[in-house]
């Protein structure tokens, strides 16, 4: 089994591999019927082949992948699955897994989906086959994923779920969602809109906390004040118009991101719409460009770096054998000139 883990700060950590004589001796069958079983091959028994699996993934076997001497045995690789490079947020989140990976000498394969969730299953199983652990941004519940994960220890960040059989790093969305729509009521405001988005973090969580606050504080608001964009500036640009065209008597608005939130600041300045004075506006994520604009946004910032920190935590822990509890983050409110 694998050593347990030194210090964070600590390098060269050696991770000892169960091998396939190890699930053989478990699960009390031939190494060949394991094999068997870990590559899908025939002739053998459905209820055999589910106890060695079982087994394989309790004592977290992972297939050999070194034959071909690229890396050295004792070398970690996590394989890095997000939605998309370009973003912004991203960057910083993939940054904090390597930095947290390099204090280990463990090494990081980033791959990406391109906002395709169509394509989670497929890139899960192949990039699966190349590294000793996962860590993704992934939609997929675990039913349609495990088929495609094997055996391979995975952090999945974010779906939004209550529970799973992977290790889990989770954003409070709606300790966020809460915090930004208090500080607008608490600004005076009643009528608030939301501009949501389309992504793997569930949207339900959102919106869910939204009009659970607007019901808290009795605001003349309901789903109907709720638009959903595409996370880019022109998604936001839309959505904020659709939002005033629907409801012109809109004085605030809280939006998923902050690029969303940017664009909306560009479209409120093309109709004549003045921010704060007119319509004050909340984002998400505390992306560093939110500094940058006129008025700089007010934002619920998270600390993307240390998101990323968790997610290796977690891996740590899978490789020990163990599977920790959730990691939380909770967004941290930063006013500025936008509310």
């Amino acid at each position: 089994m694998a050593e347990q883990p030194k210090p964070e700060g600590e390098r060269g950590r050696a991770i000892k591999r169960v091998t396939l004589h190890d699930v053989a001796r478990a699960a009390g069958v031939s190494h060949q019927t394991v094999s068997r079983a870990i590559n899908g091959k025939g002739e053998i028994d459905p209820r055999t082949r589910r106890r060695v699996l079982d087994v394989a993934r309790e004592l977290r076997y992972r297939p050999s992948r070194f034959g071909r001497g690229l890396v050295h045995p004792d070398t970690v690789t996590i394989g890095l699955i997000v939605p998309d490079v370009v973003n912004p947020f991203f960057p910083e989140f993939v940054a904090g897994v390597i930095a947290a990976a390099d204090r280990r000498d463990w090494k990081v394969v980033v791959a990406s989906t391109e906002n395709d969730r169509s394509r989670e299953p497929e890139m899960v199983r192949s990039l699966g086959r190349q590294v000793d652990a996962l860590v993704g941004y992934l939609s997929h519940p675990d039913p349609e994923l495990d088929p495609h994960v094997g055996t391979v220890p995975l952090v999945v960040i974010d779906r939004g779920t209550d529970s799973s059989s992977h290790a889990l790093v989770e954003v409070d969305a709606a300790a966020g969602v809460r915090a930004g729509l208090r500080h607008l009521v608490d600004r005076g405001h009643r009528r608030i809109g939301m501009i949501d988005c389309r992504s793997v973090c569930a949207p339900e969580v959102r919106r869910r906390a939204f009009l659970e606050v607007a019901a808290e504080h009795a605001l003349p608001v309901d789903d109907g004040w709720v638009v959903v964009g595409d996370q880019s500036l022109d998604g936001g640009a839309t959505a904020f118009e659709a939002l005033r065209a629907a409801h012109p008597d809109v004085t605030a608005v809280f939006a998923f991101n902050d690029l969303v939130a940017i664009g909306a600041l560009r479209a409120a300045r093309r109709l004549g719409v003045r921010v704060p004075a007119d319509c004050a506006l909340v984002g998400y994520d505390g992306l560093s460009v939110a500094e940058l604009v006129d008025p700089p946004l007010t934002t619920l910032h998270l600390d993307k770096r240390r998101l990323g920190e968790l997610a290796v935590h977690q891996v740590d822990q899978l490789l020990t054998g163990e599977l920790p509890p959730p990691a939380v983050l909770t967004p941290r409110l930063v006013v500025r000139g936008t509310t």
